[in-house]
């Protein structure tokens, strides 16, 4: 045999199978870096694992266990250096520092179906050529996320604009266990966000032949709308039709969360793999009854092409979003090995399949949705061989349905607790019904409406029946479990033992892997030990919430701001709550202002048992119907020997029934926290120098060792006189990145850093750790998990 070849007939029956774990395992480690580069490390790491395989393909009598091991390291380093140079290269666009928040005028195409929002619309746009304020040519990224609060502008996909925008970098709020928005936006190859300016007016130059499928999806909704309305059941059918995910109520995506039917309708990956199984299904039975086209090509193929055609035109009209992207990828490879007769054991495809998605995209590996996703289509690759060779039954894909949803709901019940610490109890019972109620019923009315209209009002029919009984469900005692999110570790570790107790094997046998699920269930993070307490400043934007924990307790303190279509509460602290595993004793509304009470009304929802306490907040009571204690100065309790002491408002600063109510920040609860051993935080609401100077003057001891920062760092509080009695040795600021307000304010800075205070801010920060055991610095969530991608860094 030539000696090329007695190499390759080692290796090549591994090439598949695990060494193809080093591909990923190499981009994997790429994504954990805090920062890009130097190129020539990546370069090296290229020539590396190219000159590694030159040596396996070389080399003489590879033992098999060597020849793998040194694949795996050859591809490793191949996915590393990749990785590393394709984000090198995305990095170069990114907006330069000097025009952030500036004026531009940028001249370009929308190329994304515009999405409404409560106050205007937002898109995706490719700029053509900018200018600064002073007419000079800029550089922009190639693509820009853009939106407008103007009521009476409506842009289209295709058009061409010339208008003035504001830019900044994509930023995000980092929060333990929170999203990471900043990672979505480099995902989507975006790296510069901003808004529409109102003067000078937009400018429309006209439409263009840029983005067809875009422009063909806006007309669709447009006509859907016009033939069924806007009614939340419309915003469903919207949805499947165009992939327009905004159109879906917010309240209706919490119930789909909640009953674990969000795959459904979304165009997701398990979507558009069911699309295409149907298509196989339907395309098989009736090619199969035609004798001559059996004869020119086997059912089975054909029935796999036609499907993957069908789903990529499905994809490509719903969007081509990055999760449909994914999802062609592994169809494609999947039938391409079927149809060369490639005869792999479904490990083996199931690993290239893995290795040629994150070939394409890296970052999906960073991405809940793609585990999900992953996960579930190999469950239908797994279950899928056999039936197409039966007889046709109209009942076997029915069946199918229920076997294969059993399968997923289990596969996927560890994941969904290892990604988001919950679990639908009811997901089981809602997808039996809904995954063919919504894959052979309303998408199918949905997609055929686009031909014949009246099919929408079957369609929108149908959405209504689904979201009143997916409501109903949501209402179950128990519909969702809450557990706190494990480490990695043992997430994975658990996740094995899950998978033990699938196999096909006898009960007592699968009943070993048991003693391995069963810590991530009981799993809780690791509270202060007696005496001590830990506070989170929680990076909420221009707002304040602050978590302190206790050995036995939690109290929220604020609640962070709301907006258009969604509060800090729902989106950030409950989550938090749930993954950390906690219930709240207390929530504590230092006073009204909506930046610090804009999430009570959806915590105190998500938690009935916490008592309420605050300034002013008779009305966010009265909504939340809730009884309340009102902040007085001289309240106390303690919690496992740490002492909350409430040191203002004063009861002369009250308001009376008869008298004209105080400001809000005039009476904003100040609380003091002392640990056993004696460390101190004060948290001080909105305090302003008038109520700091009223505290010193009545000698109260005020002395701390992290103080937060009052008002955002406003100029109105945080006087000389203040910070000289305070004496911080760590002082936290909570305001929003690029605010308008320019919080924190130079003075207060200055004094601060003059009184030798370490000072961070949860707008470069992220969230902020600090604890009474180390009361001397505290801890940066950005820097707890450095990223590339982060637009700043602390």
């Amino acid at each position: 045999m030539p000696r090329a070849q007695a190499p390759d007939r080692q290796i090549s029956p591994w090439l598949t199978a695990w060494p193809l774990m080093g591909w990923v395992l190499g981009c994997a480690l790429q994504l954990q870096q805090g920062q890009l580069g130097p190129l020539w490390g990546y370069a090296a790491g290229g020539v590396a694992a190219a000159g590694l395989a030159g040596l396996l393909w070389r080399g003489q009598a590879v033992p098999r266990s060597s020849a793998c091991l040194g694949v795996l390291l050859a591809l490793a380093l191949a996915g590393w250096s990749s990785t590393g140079i394709r984000a090198m290269a995305f990095a170069r666009h990114a907006l330069p520092a000097a025009l952030q928040g500036a004026d531009i005028t940028v001249q370009g195409v929308i190329i994304s179906l515009p999405q409404t929002t409560e106050r205007g619309q937002r898109w995706l746009f490719a700029p053509e050529h900018a200018r600064d304020g002073a007419g000079i040519p800029v550089p922009l990224p190639p693509r820009i996320a853009l939106r407008h609060y103007t009521p009476d502008l409506t842009v289209h996909a295709g058009e061409r604009w010339r208008w003035t925008v504001r830019l900044q970098s994509p930023h995000g709020a980092r929060n333990p266990q929170g999203f990471d928005l900043e990672q979505w936006w480099w995902s989507q190859g975006v790296q510069a966000n901003g808004y529409v300016r109102p003067h000078p007016p937009a400018q429309r130059l006209g439409q263009t032949g840029h983005a067809p499928l875009e422009q063909a999806r806006e007309q669709v909704r447009q006509r859907l709308h016009g033939y069924a309305g806007t009614s939340r059941a419309a915003g469903v059918v919207v949805a499947l039709v165009t992939g327009d995910q905004g159109a879906i109520d917010k309240a209706d995506w919490q119930i789909f969360r909640a009953t674990g039917v969000a795959h459904l309708v979304s165009i997701s990956g398990l979507h558009i793999t069911m699309f295409a199984w149907l298509a196989v299904v339907l395309v098989g039975g009736l090619w199969r009854r035609s004798r001559f086209l059996c004869l020119r090509w086997p059912a089975p193929l054909a029935a796999a092409w036609v499907g993957l055609a069908l789903a990529l035109g499905y994809a490509l009209f719903s969007g081509w979003g990055i999760p449909a992207q994914r999802t062609l990828l592994m169809l494609l490879t999947v039938t391409l090995l079927r149809s060369l007769g490639v005869q792999w054991p479904w490990p083996r495809i199931w690993l290239l399949v893995l290795a040629v998605v994150v070939a394409w995209d890296p970052w999906a590996l960073l991405q809940a949705g793609f585990w999900l996703s992953f996960v579930a289509v190999g469950v239908l690759f797994m279950t899928g061989p056999g039936l197409a060779a039966r007889p046709w039954r109209w009942w076997r894909p029915l069946w199918r349905l229920v076997r294969e949803q059993t399968l997923i709901g289990l596969a996927l019940a560890p994941l969904t607790l290892l990604l988001f610490g919950q679990v639908s109890v009811v997901g089981f019972f809602a997808n039996l019904w809904a995954i063919p109620w919504v894959t052979l019923l309303l998408t199918p009315l949905a997609m055929a409406g686009v031909v014949c209209p009246p099919l929408w009002t079957a369609a929108v029919w149908c959405a209504d029946v689904l979201l009143a009984l997916l409501a109903w469900m949501a209402q179950w005692p128990g519909a969702v479990a809450y557990f706190a999110q494990p480490p990695l570790a043992l997430g994975v570790v658990s996740m094995a033992g899950c998978l033990w107790l699938l196999l096909r094997w006898p009960w007592p046998l699968r009943l070993l892997g048991l003693p391995l699920v069963l810590p991530m269930l009981l799993w809780q993070p690791r509270p202060p030990p007696p005496g001590e307490f830990s506070l989170l400043a929680l990076d909420v934007g221009q707002g304040s919430s602050v978590l302190v924990q206790t050995a036995g307790h939690a109290l929220l303190v604020d609640t962070g701001p709301r907006w258009d279509g969604g509060d800090t509460g729902s989106q950030t602290i409950v989550p938090l709550l749930h993954a950390l595993g906690l219930r709240l004793d207390m929530v504590l509304l230092t006073h009204a202002d909506s930046d610090h009470t804009g999430g009570a009304l959806s915590v105190l929802a998500a938690q009935p048992q916490a008592a309420l306490r605050g300034s002013g907040i008779a009305d966010i009571a009265a909504q939340a119907q809730r009884p309340w204690q009102a902040c007085e100065q001289g309240q106390q309790w303690v919690w496992e020997q740490v002492t909350f002491t409430v040191l203002w408002p004063a009861p002369d600063t009250l308001p009376r029934p008869s008298g004209a109510k105080p400001a809000t920040n005039a009476i904003s609860c100040v609380v003091q926290v002392r640990s056993a051993s004696g460390a101190v935080a004060l948290l001080t609401g909105d305090m302003e120098q008038a109520q700091e100077r009223a505290l010193l003057r009545a000698g109260t001891d005020v002395r701390a060792d992290a103080l937060l920062v009052a008002h955002h760092g406003s100029k109105t509080s945080t006087s000389a006189a203040w910070v000289q009695a305070v004496q911080p040795q760590v002082a936290l600021v909570q305001s929003g990145w690029r605010n308008r307000f320019g919080h924190p304010a130079a003075p207060v800075v200055q004094r601060l850093q003059a009184a030798q205070a370490q000072l961070f801010n949860t707008a470069t920060c992220g969230a902020i750790h600090w604890h009474s055991t180390r009361p001397d610095t505290a801890l940066c969530e950005r820097e707890r998990q450095p990223r590339y991608w982060q637009s700043v860094r602390p």
